[in-house]
């Protein structure tokens, strides 16, 4: 409950707090690094953080995830990524990503973060839906 009591190490690998509560990441997860245009996304499944691909990925290609998808703490550092999308600066909020990305992550969710931030994710969800039916 209390991230000061976190060892070094340990606060290295934290994610996804919630009501005061957070995810020391384990192997594999803790070792994927960040790309503004991932190929991965980590979802609880029974109570188990489990890595799933958004894509196809290629053998010898490297798992990334994007670090803000699940994400609502402020960040502002430099982005390295070395993606053709790369936003230039990783910031860990989901809700401060463009709008169009936050309705294409939508499905990656995971269901504690969508549970937590229900009505900002329904008013997404509403605005996707507006714009499918423009579209329409």
């Amino acid at each position: 409950d209390d991230p000061s009591k976190l060892t070094a190490y340990q606060n290295k690998y934290q994610c996804d707090w919630l009501k005061n509560k957070f995810v020391l990441m384990q192997p594999p997860e803790r070792y994927i690094n960040h790309s503004c245009n991932p190929n991965s996304y980590v979802k609880t499944i029974r109570g188990i953080r489990t890595l799933l691909a958004m894509k196809d990925i290629q053998k010898g290609e490297e798992i990334t995830y994007d670090y803000a998808i699940n994400g609502y703490y402020e960040s502002a550092d430099p982005c390295h990524c070395g993606s053709k999308k790369c936003r230039q600066i990783l910031n860990c909020d989901f809700f401060q990503l463009p709008e169009a990305l936050q309705q294409k992550y939508l499905p990656y969710l995971d269901n504690w973060f969508v549970k937590e931030f229900k009505e900002k994710v329904e008013e997404l969800k509403r605005g996707k839906d507006r714009t499918q039916a423009l579209i329409l």
